[in-house]
């Protein structure tokens, strides 16, 4: 049973931050979470994860790891560093916080975290985050959390393992080849001759372990193919390539453990030639049309193949489910993601509204989810 405190609140962690390439996307997506909290039914320690790994609890973990990614963003230039520096801003303005005592440790939990907590909100995206790392580490303190348990996360997060899955569970999927970091450099002729043959071009190259689009690459020749897998290969071990399909691209939530449901489906239009990290986070690149225009037979298919894929994985609590339209409604499950983005511009958060379940009764819900699964 949680633990009550005074007044009948539980006390909630959201952990943000974290050492992934995702670490500002995880600051504003923190951010948004607690700012939307209801402050009559729990009360919000933030818990940051430095770049470096140092977890940071007490004062202000979101102003110091928001200052240190706007400095960063400044130093590295460019335009993802641009966009960077936005979703650090938008993450400065969290408030409304419970101050614990100054601790830091590069180790675990900070001493004496696990008996001040009830629940904890994951909001770490990528590897050591939404991997099952940090699940398995919440496992062993006994703190109930939000989301997917270890298998869950971990085969989520893998675009090789989770489509695997996907296929062995009878879910349509894009013609896919895995492709070991190994055998890039030392067999690059048989890696790019498998390519050619199996997938084709234009194709997607991607690491297996990562999200937000880091790492990713449009090849449109075989001459491009080399850079492609060199720049993915800088990410992971593993590596992804698939076929590139011209589709539309709609997105379903699903919330639940046992017995999850779907919401409406909404579709993702952008100006850009591909929904990459700029396209998918800076303000004003992308809209998002709930529900999707989708005909009946098709809005009931992709609620119903969101519900298959998050259970294909063993998902728990939540989930982000992205489809490809190809053609004439012909539907591909392209990849599930186990803690979506909880930003302003986030789809999840918008399409559970849509649907009827407003953001702060969202997040309470998931609170409730995390407590039951224990």
């Amino acid at each position: 049973m949680a633990r009550e405190r005074v007044g009948g609140k539980l006390r909630v962690g959201v952990v943000f931050g974290g050492r992934s390439g995702e670490h500002e996307v995880s600051l504003a997506s923190a951010a948004s979470v607690m700012a939307a909290m209801d402050a009559t039914r729990f009360e919000v320690v933030p818990i940051g994860i430095t770049r470096e790994g140092r977890w940071l609890v007490g004062g202000d973990p979101m102003r110091a790891l928001t200052e240190a990614a706007s400095q960063r963003a400044l130093t590295e230039g460019g335009v993802e560093s641009d966009v960077k520096r936005g979703l650090a801003a938008r993450a400065s303005s969290a408030a409304g916080s419970t101050s614990l005592a100054r601790a830091e440790t590069s180790e675990s939990l900070p001493p004496g975290l696990r008996q001040e907590l009830d629940a904890v909100i994951v909001m770490l995206h990528g590897p050591r985050g939404e991997d099952g790392t940090i699940q398995g580490l919440l496992e062993l303190a006994d703190i109930p959390y939000v989301g997917a348990g270890v298998l869950g996360s971990a085969i989520g997060m893998d675009k090789v393992a989770m489509k695997d899955m996907f296929r062995a569970h009878g879910l349509p999927v894009v013609d896919y080849l895995a492709v070991a970091r190994h055998d890039w450099e030392r067999r690059p002729e048989t890696v790019r001759a498998e390519v050619a043959r199996r997938i084709g071009f234009p194709c997607f190259v991607k690491p297996a372990n990562l999200g937000s689009s880091v790492g990713i690459s449009k090849v449109k020749s075989p001459e491009a193919l080399a850079a492609a897998l060199t720049e993915a290969a800088r990410h992971d071990r593993r590596l992804l390539v698939e076929r590139a399909v011209v589709a539309r691209e709609v997105e379903v939530a699903v919330l639940g453990n046992d017995a999850p449901e779907a919401s409406l489906p909404g579709e993702v239009r952008f100006a850009g030639e591909w929904y990459d990290y700029e396209t998918k986070y800076a303000e004003g690149q992308t809209t998002f049309q709930i529900p999707a225009p989708l005909s009946p037979e098709t809005t009931a298919r992709v609620r119903e193949l969101a519900v298959r894929a998050f259970q294909a994985i063993d998902c728990a609590g939540m989930a982000r489910v992205d489809f490809f339209i190809e053609g004439d409604d012909q539907v591909l499950v392209n990849e599930i993601n186990t803690i979506p983005g909880f930003t302003a511009t986030s789809a999840y958060p918008r399409l559970w509204e849509a649907t009827g379940l407003p953001y702060p009764a969202l997040i309470a819900r998931l609170i409730e989810l995390a407590l039951e699964r224990r």
